[in-house]
């Protein structure tokens, strides 16, 4: 080979070389091993059953609550979705004296409309389909049907109720093949999507304002409307177990799929290039920072998405590893106790500091996040 001819090959050995290196690192992230994976989830997850091994204790922040409340709720569906990829039986048992322990109900009963205390509901029918035990789900129907056959369909007034509520009449309505909880399901949801404050949710950004407190003229300090991060992965994640529940003949399926859609195009454009997500989604400067409990909700979604078929593997896979290698990487201690898990609230401002060793008022729904997100990574990984 001559000199020129050697020269031209170092050219575009280097245009090649320069161009690979001018693309967003993103695209360059490869999930960690799955092995990994299942060994940080399960760490975390024993870190949470050791510390509160009695299932019945009640809660005493700021007061005393029973163990079955909403944040509880969401970490027992983590727990089942990790029971799911591993079958062990201190996991089953779990879940199951918990629910015993409480007798399949609810706090404030079976007419409670508020969906936080009928978000244990989940799990109840999760167990009900392991062992068709009628007592299971007895409450959770008396529950359901009191919302079915009653007028009301306001009682969503805040966002992250429509994940504690809309999986349960998505799951009964499945398990009992009965479209009317489908359809309370949906007049629901689209009550507080379009209704409740002039609808919350905003189609023109994919994002969803917390209450009818955050709609304009409510403004971000730098001007932006206020998407609280943790509020739209509730959505977010209540829309995937909705879809994994009804069919696809149901009348709003396409419905649902179109917002998830939406939603996932408005959550790519807000990722850090740390891979997490602000606590607030279009103001990075107010209380901005890694933030555990919806980035774990957003990787749920994608990885679910890419799983099901919904996100193409190639645009989306970087965007769900970046995510997930950084929780891994920068939230999980040793002893399994996650960081950057933002206190409850209903804004960025709430439960503040997040920082790696900050301790939020409640550890289970952080927890309950993660797992979601992290068996649903674990899939996507076993089936690459």
């Amino acid at each position: 080979m001559g000199l020129l001819s050697r020269m031209y090959l170092l050219q575009f050995i280097l245009l090649i070389v320069t161009t690979s290196m001018n693309f967003s690192p993103v695209w360059g992230q490869e999930l960690i091993d799955h092995e990994q994976t299942l060994k940080e989830i399960i760490k975390v997850n024993n870190y949470f059953m050791e510390k509160y091994s009695d299932y019945k204790a009640p809660s005493n922040v700021g007061r005393e609550r029973p163990s079955n409340i909403w944040t509880r709720g969401v970490y027992y569906e983590g727990l089942m979705a990790l029971y799911s990829i591993l079958p062990e039986e201190k996991l089953y048992d779990y879940a199951y004296q918990w629910s015993d322990f409480h007798k399949w109900g609810f706090r404030s009963g079976t007419t409670t409309r508020n969906a936080d205390n009928y978000c244990a509901g989940q799990t109840y029918i999760d167990l009900y389909r392991l062992s068709k035990d009628p007592k299971y789900i007895r409450k959770v129907k008396a529950n359901l049907d009191m919302l079915v056959n009653t007028p009301q369909k306001d009682d969503w007034t805040w966002i992250d109720a429509i994940q504690m509520g809309m999986p349960v009449f998505a799951k009964y309505g499945a398990t009992m093949n009965d479209a009317k909880y489908f359809d309370k399901m949906w007049d629901m949801y689209a009550c507080s999507r379009n209704d409740i404050g002039g609808g919350l949710y905003n189609k023109e950004d994919g994002l969803w304002w917390r209450d009818a407190d955050f709609v304009p003229p409510y403004k971000e300090p730098n001007g932006e409307d206020c998407y609280w991060s943790r509020g739209n992965g509730w959505v977010y994640a209540a829309l995937v177990r909705v879809l994994s529940e009804i069919p696809k003949d149901e009348k709003h399926y396409k419905d649902y799929v179109s917002d998830f859609m939406s939603m996932t195009k408005a959550l790519v454009k807000c990722q850090r290039k740390d891979g997490f997500w602000n606590a607030s989604l279009h103001d990075a400067e107010n209380y901005g920072g890694k933030e555990v409990t919806g980035t774990s909700l957003f990787v749920y979604g994608m990885a679910w998405g890419i799983n099901n078929g919904f996100l193409s593997k190639e645009k989306y896979m970087p965007v769900v590893a970046k995510a997930w290698n950084a929780i891994v990487k920068d939230a999980i201690h040793e002893n399994g106790f996650l960081g950057y898990v933002q206190g409850t609230g209903k804004e960025p401002k709430d439960g503040q500091p997040v920082k790696y060793d900050s301790m939020p008022d409640f550890e289970d729904y952080g927890i309950g996040c993660f797992l979601l997100g992290g068996v649903e990574v674990y899939k996507l990984q076993e089936s690459k």
